[in-house]
């Protein structure tokens, strides 16, 4: 087997396109021996304690086992099955061990303790003191019972981990509603053709199966259409049907997925609730922390982090809450007024709101999310970003070849020219790749996220310089009817944001492995670039290179665009409040592991103190909160608001220096690159972000974005 095992493959990119659940315990049963045999060798009394010679041996091994796991990892997410799903929770575990054995090695400690920091560079120097800390929070320093038992936890930890995630898709794959065309009155034609498609592709299966309660209530005559819990149909529903009755079935449904209250649990798909998951977790991330000699896991998590504490964190929150609080309480009280005077709902329900804001929207800047879509077609959008980042970062994107694991998957490649290729005459120089996935299907988990396939790094073992891989993953509606996909504004920002991510990691010019790219970067201010990738989505100059109607190639109209602009803050005091009861609430679950427990309390009470539109008490968002029990946000999701300050302030730079056009100044995009993606982590956050900005960040820029100065 490993001798044509695909995941033994580390020539180039992974072959997706071959890779089998077969051929995961077989190169695991060679790469983690491997791995092993490393850590022997550098921890050895004899071995020199040398950066480089340990990196040359230990390194080299461990990157093998992260570049085939992650690729397993990645196919988990993007594209499951029965049989790999089995083969990756059996060998989640082995592979957990491993790494928990590594950071907590005492003999490897020792020897990085034992490096001599002289001889290291600025890059190393900086990996160093990132080592020696992981080391301690990796149970390095434990001895006995206590080493043993935290090895469990993290071993527990990713077992229960990965059912909550498995329970999330599951929940949000397997529901589905038959609906008939008269139900979806005000849903917009392009999704009413995806859900008619949707329901025929189903109607071979479903003849050959006894009629469900879901089919039972339509006769056959009327086409039907087939409605999930996926965002580029959920969301429509939510914005645009007219039927209370309908929205409220999906926003139930939506929102009690994975849970005691979901349909499935109470048919008796019991194993499907998240409930005890979420407990578990919060109970073993409060040991873990006690282990380690912490009061909570909030002070581990932010041990990682700019920010100093819990305090100076919910301080923050509560801050802005109290900023946002009034232009909340407007958006409120202008939606109850509109709602009695236009839409005959005196007393609107919480499925109500999504529609009365949509409607509200569309009355006072006439202006529609569906009036813009059809302009933003996805190859001209796409080509609108590549151009952009080309212009500011002085790099070429074009198309590349790579295995991927899907048809809609792209692969693309970036270049620079720099002094020596112009001179020479010799072709540009590859930065880094990555692939692009953007479409939603089944087997696919939601949301939208980059990751690394490989760092930068300029190699120990061979003395090659490594570019860099991302993959940038999306869950954007499908073209119909032989058309392009068409996106929201919404999901225009969503790609702007996930490519701000790939560019951070794609553009370093650090050549330290665990340093260059995103590795090393503050958790709170990781966002930072792709919240700052954000603001070009709402720039004329920008905007106008990447639109064309999808029947006529007409590109946005300036007056659709004004529109936009004008409703670009409509409710943002609203939508700020929902992030910051997000945040509160995972601060506060991890900063109080006695609370904790009742982690459906904690919510209450922060919904009561933060939030002006009060959830249904049936409502359970915490359940498929993947963010911080299955992703890597616990205690870390306010890093969206703190980063948001950093990149609003970064941004203001560029709106300060843009031309008289609004054409942005290349010598401003320049600074960026060098000061923010090229540094990666190599330095810290704060330092990168005072040698772009000349000073630390002000929340000025922010609340003036948000129209709440």
């Amino acid at each position: 087997m490993s001798l044509n095992n695909p995941l033994l493959d580390f020539s180039n990119h992974p072959l997706f396109d071959v890779i089998k659940p077969e051929h995961i315990a077989p190169a695991l049963d060679q790469l983690l021996p491997a791995a092993d045999e490393a850590l022997e060798k550098v921890t050895a009394a004899d071995f020199p304690a040398e950066w480089k010679a340990i990196a040359a041996v230990l390194d080299v091994a461990t990157e093998k086992l992260s570049r085939a796991w992650g690729a397993v990892s990645h196919l988990h997410s993007v594209a499951d099955t029965p049989e790999l799903r089995a083969a990756y929770t059996e060998a989640l575990p082995r592979v957990t061990e491993f790494y928990t054995r590594l950071g907590a090695d005492e003999r490897l400690y020792a020897k990085y303790k034992a490096i001599h920091l002289g001889s290291l560079n600025a890059e190393q120097r900086q990996a160093h003191t990132n080592a020696m800390r992981n080391f301690v929070l990796s149970g390095a320093e434990l001895l006995g019972a206590a080493k043993e038992r935290f090895a469990h936890i993290q071993e527990r930890m990713a077992d229960v981990g990965q059912k909550f995630s498995e329970n999330v898709l599951d929940a949000t794959d397997q529901w589905s509603l038959l609906v008939t065309a008269d139900e979806l009155a005000g849903v917009p034609d392009d999704v009413q053709q995806a859900t008619r498609a949707a329901a025929e592709a189903d109607a071979a299966q479903q003849s050959a199966q006894p009629a469900t309660d879901a089919t039972a209530n339509h006769s056959h005559a009327a086409p039907l259409h087939k409605l999930s819990l996926k965002m580029p149909c959920y969301l429509p529903i939510m914005q645009f049907a007219h039927s209370s009755a309908l929205r409220e079935k999906l926003y139930r449904a939506y929102g009690t997925r994975a849970s005691d209250q979901s349909e499935a649990v109470q048919k008796g798909k019991t194993e499907q609730d998240n409930t005890p998951w979420v407990k578990e977790i919060l109970a073993l991330r409060q040991e873990e922390a006690q282990l380690l000699g912490y009061a909570n896991y909030a002070e581990v998590s932010l041990a990682t982090k700019m920010a100093q504490s819990p305090a100076e964190v919910m301080a923050f929150l509560r801050d802005l809450a109290k900023r946002a609080r009034p232009y909340a309480e407007k958006d409120v009280a202008e939606m109850r007024a509109f709602a009695a005077e236009h839409l005959n709902l005196q007393d609107p329900q919480p499925w109500d709101w999504p529609y009365i804001g949509e409607k509200l929207k569309e009355a006072r800047y006439a202006f529609s999310e569906q009036e813009v879509k059809p302009y933003f077609t996805a190859p001209k959008v796409l080509a609108g970003l590549f151009k952009i980042v080309e212009t500011l970062f002085e790099v070429s994107i074009r198309r590349d070849s790579a295995p991927v694991w899907h048809p809609a998957v792209e692969f693309y490649r970036i270049e620079r020219h720099t002094e020596a290729t112009r001179t020479k005459n010799l072709s540009p120089e590859l930065v880094g790749q990555f692939y692009l996935d953007p479409g939603a299907r089944a087997g696919k988990r939601g949301g939208a996220w980059m990751d690394d396939v490989r760092a930068r790094w300029l190699r120990p073992d061979t003395g090659t310089l490594q570019t860099p891989v991302a993959q940038l993953v999306c869950n954007f509606s499908e073209g119909v009817g032989g058309k392009p996909p068409l996106l929201t504004h919404d999901d225009v920002i969503t790609l702007f944001h996930e490519c701000g991510h790939g560019l951070h990691h794609m553009l370093t010019q650090v050549n330290e492995r665990d340093v260059s790219g995103i590795s090393g970067v503050e958790w709170d201010a990781v966002e930072l670039p792709s919240q700052f990738m954000e603001n070009f989505c709402w720039e004329w100059s920008v905007l106008r290179h990447m639109t064309a109607h999808v029947d006529t190639g007409e590109p946005l109209p300036r007056a659709l665009f004004d529109k936009m602009l004008a409703a670009k803050n409509f409710q943002s005091g609203l939508q700020t409040l929902r992030q910051i009861e997000f945040s509160l609430v995972d601060m506060q679950l991890h900063a109080d592991g006695e609370k904790a427990q009742d982690f459906m309390q904690v919510l209450r009470d922060v919904r009561a103190e933060v939030a002006v539109l009060q959830s249904p008490a049936w409502g359970r968002t915490l359940h498929t909160f993947s963010h911080i029990f299955a992703g890597g946000y616990a205690a870390g999701y306010y890093s969206y608001k703190w980063a948001e300050v950093l990149s609003a302030d970064a941004y203001a730079a560029f709106e300060e220096t843009a031309g008289a056009d609004g054409e942005p100044s290349l010598e401003t995009g320049r600074r960026y690159r060098q000061e923010i993606l090229e540094a990666g982590g190599s330095r810290p956050a704060m330092a990168s972000f005072k040698a772009f900005r000349g000073r630390e960040p002000k929340l000025d820029a922010l609340l003036r974005h948000q129209g709440m100065a």
